[in-house]
């Protein structure tokens, strides 16, 4: 492909920074915006707010070729105090974006949605056209951002996409994250004790196969459907997650009882399927390999 000229929002966060870098790798000019900017891992993030149009037009301006927008909060756990903020930054946020694309006429449109806007599941494997309903704030909000993509491509030809990551981990993931804490615990000799977990699932994507993905849906020439499942293909207990970390750490003490997470939702395996045919997308970083890259990255950047 020719080079062009991408907007990445959140490119100081996990997916965003990461597919900035691979962008940058490949010769295209990238317009990296965040609220926290600066030089992150090789990458010049400039400060942008998603709530001042303005700010984002000075940013961008004509000859905008494709927007990745992975800017917002990043998870249910975040914001949980502060629901207005939660619609703002992630719902008005992205239609401040969705206008810059309309307006620039970016070709193509990629959003970083969540699989939390399914809220629970039941039905192996769960495919796009399930019902969705979620249960927090946070997977409204990525149901509300789908659907004006959608809108936005019928109405206005914006030729967007959403991206339905499962649960993101590797290196740079410093938010709320399980496997991280049972790493970091491992390394200080901290008990990990948790009263819910050991028989309940999580579908987890390391964040290199993310980025890929996001890549891909930039790249394709046709988008035959507007929402698709990425994930990292396994879907196993936080117990079978602690098992993972002793394997690598046999002092490490993990202990969780039965139950569900009380913040997260029960979801039966997410069909894939559509990725692999549509976007040519398959995840490569088994979560063993994924875990024992996340703890070499841990321990790299720890300060204790």
């Amino acid at each position: 492909m020719s080079k062009e000229r991408v907007l990445v929002t959140g490119a100081a966060g996990l997916v965003g920074n990461a597919v900035a870098r691979a962008l940058l790798a490949r010769g295209d000019e990238v317009i990296a915006i965040d609220r926290f900017p600066g030089e992150v891992e090789g990458v010049r993030v400039i400060a942008c707010d998603l709530n001042d149009i303005h700010q984002l037009h000075a940013a961008t301006g004509p000859g905008l070729t494709a927007i990745v927008h992975c800017g917002a909060f990043s998870g249910p756990m975040v914001a949980r105090d502060n629901p207005y903020a939660m619609v703002q930054v992630n719902v008005v946020g992205t239609a401040n974006v969705l206008e810059i694309a309309r307006i620039y006429e970016s070709r193509r449109f990629v959003f970083c949605s969540s699989t939390s806007a399914y809220g629970h599941t039941r039905g192996d494997p769960v495919q796009e056209d399930s019902c969705m309903e979620p249960e927090s704030l946070y997977g409204a909000s990525k149901v509300a951002s789908e659907q004006m993509i959608s809108a936005y491509s019928k109405q206005y030809g914006v030729d967007g996409v959403s991206l339905r990551l499962s649960w993101v981990y590797g290196p740079r993931r410093t938010t709320d994250c399980v496997i991280r804490d049972m790493l970091t615990n491992a390394f200080a000799g901290r008990l990990t004790k948790l009263g819910f977990g050991a028989d309940f699932y999580r579908q987890f994507i390391h964040v290199d196969d993310a980025s890929v993905a996001v890549l891909k849906a930039l790249d394709v020439p046709e988008l035959p459907r507007r929402t698709y499942n990425v994930t990292g293909g396994t879907r196993v207990t936080l117990q079978e997650v602690g098992n993972m970390v002793k394997l690598l750490y046999p002092a490490a003490e993990i202990e969780l009882a039965n139950g569900p997470d009380p913040v997260d939702e029960f979801q039966d395996a997410f069909d894939i399927s559509a990725a692999q045919r549509d976007l040519g997308y398959v995840p490569r970083v088994g979560l063993a390999e994924g875990i024992q890259e996340y703890a070499r990255w841990l321990m790299a950047t720890r300060k204790d």
